[in-house]
């Protein structure tokens, strides 16, 4: 693997195909700011890639015609990007080295004093997204790479000091094997990416070499409720914390209440303290999340009242139950969920919302994780009073699994669920301004473009 010397980044030239991707363009505004020069290629122009423009990144928006600019030391891109792809094949033509993002990320890890690692199936964003808070209310100036945007950062990356490097630690591809964390968290793990891995174990497998990347010095805080956490934990020298609701764990949530909008309250019990904290996002899956980054802030010698305020003022990042409006007296939230995991937990929050009827506008995300997770869909699904199905959204796939949204909808119809597919989004905004009442309860759900729908019947 190509070793990037950040003893000359003055000197140093990388490139990124795709950098107006949410995270490859954070990589290249750091490097920027350390003083490397940055190019890249993206098919259009966007505020991210305006941005970088602006602080000197030479764009090429033409992804056909293999631009590298001469003197580049090294290209960067992700997992998506195919090995025929122009730019992979000029950068082979002239030997020069290829990293994956996930490599450039590791590198850029070990400039930093303490980098945290935030894994997991699930809660990933939200997480990292309350640590940052956590640290910003305590004027710890930190870094964060964040899968989504956090409002009190303007956007998904933030430059600070060179002391904390906050990110999430992403196991497809096995990824985050190629970090380095001083404390690593493990919120979940469940069955998803099925597209690379083969089945749980390979996934269980994949995170135990995850925890098994920190050092005799470092801290590994994990989700008490796993299932056989010994399993990860087994063998490591370094610090196990665990965080879970009930009794016995190093961070313990009890006492959970919920306000009129479904937001918690709850007592942590931690390192011998009782302290009670109050959520501004919905749903007992973010009193798991908020325990994990209160462990990793005790960890850090954060003090509970800054925690406190932290957490009460933190309501979210964009697409993790956002309120998008309201229209004809029916409310619209959207949600990235994308398994059925996500699913249940954000419709179980969506129950102590404020609601007539629960009417849900899915969006299944890839035919692998469909057709593989088809039973637990349809399962996550019932909690609703309707399902709105609209087609498959791809991503990196092509439809060659023989699934499709109908296969959901016909396990749906056996279920006795309310359920209906319409192929197109204008379809299905017609039928909710025909079927949606004053206070129903709308939620456009999945990791696709499904987030239009509401947005666009707000617009009328």
């Amino acid at each position: 693997m190509y070793s990037v010397d950040f003893d000359n980044i003055n000197s140093l030239h990388i490139h990124f195909i795709g950098i107006g991707g949410i995270s490859m363009s954070g990589l290249a505004k750091l490097l920027l700011f350390k003083g490397a020069k940055v190019s890249g290629s993206d098919r259009a122009v966007s505020d991210l890639t305006e941005e970088l423009e602006k602080e000197g990144a030479l764009i090429c928006y033409d992804q056909s015609r293999g631009f590298i600019p001469d003197g580049t030391d090294a290209v960067v891109a992700t997992a998506a990007i195919a090995d025929d792809n122009p730019e992979i094949l000029t950068a082979k033509s002239r030997d020069i080295p290829i990293m994956t993002r996930a490599e450039l990320l590791g590198q850029i890890m070990k400039l930093y004093e303490l980098p945290i690692s935030i894994a997991g199936t699930h809660g990933k964003t939200t997480t990292t997204s309350m640590l940052t808070q956590i640290l910003l209310d305590s004027d710890c100036d930190p870094t964060s790479s964040i899968g989504g945007i956090l409002p009190s950062i303007g956007g998904n990356f933030r430059i600070g000091s060179d002391r904390y490097f906050v990110m999430e630690a992403c196991e497809y591809t096995n990824s985050f094997l190629s970090f380095f964390p001083k404390i690593a968290v493990i919120l979940n793990i469940d069955a998803d990416h099925l597209d690379f891995f083969k089945d749980l174990s390979q996934i269980r497998a994949s995170f135990r070499a995850f925890a098994r990347l920190l050092p005799d010095d470092g801290v590994l805080i994990i989700n008490g409720h796993t299932e056989n956490p010994d399993e990860i934990t087994d063998g490591l020298k370094c610090r196990v914390m665990t965080f879970g609701i009930g009794e016995g764990f190093d961070v313990s949530a009890s006492d959970i209440t919920f306000d009129e909008t479904g937001h918690p309250s709850f007592v942590a019990d931690i390192g011998g303290s009782k302290e009670r904290f109050t959520l501004s996002v919905p749903g007992e899956h973010n009193v798991l999340n908020a325990c994990a980054a209160i462990a990793a802030a005790f960890i850090l010698g954060i003090p509970f009242d800054s925690m406190r305020t932290a957490l009460k003022s933190f309501s979210g990042t964009d697409r993790r139950f956002e309120f998008k409006g309201r229209k004809n007296g029916f409310s619209i939230i959207d949600d990235y969920a994308h398994h059925p995991t996500e699913i249940k937990a954000t419709l179980t929050a969506a129950k102590k919302y404020p609601h007539k009827k629960i009417r849900v506008v899915f969006q299944p995300h890839t035919y692998s994780r469909t057709k593989a997770l088809l039973d637990d869909f349809a399962d996550a699904l019932s909690l609703a009073d309707e399902v709105i199905l609209a087609d498959i959204y791809a991503a990196r796939e092509t439809d060659n699994l023989g699934i499709s949204s109908l296969s959901l909808k016909e396990k749906l119809d056996k279920m006795g669920v309310s359920c209906c597919y319409y192929p197109s989004f204008e379809e299905i905004e017609k039928y909710i301004l025909e079927n949606c009442i004053n206070g129903d309860l709308l939620i456009t759900m999945g990791a696709g473009n499904v987030v239009k729908i509401g947005e666009d019947l707000l617009k009328d």
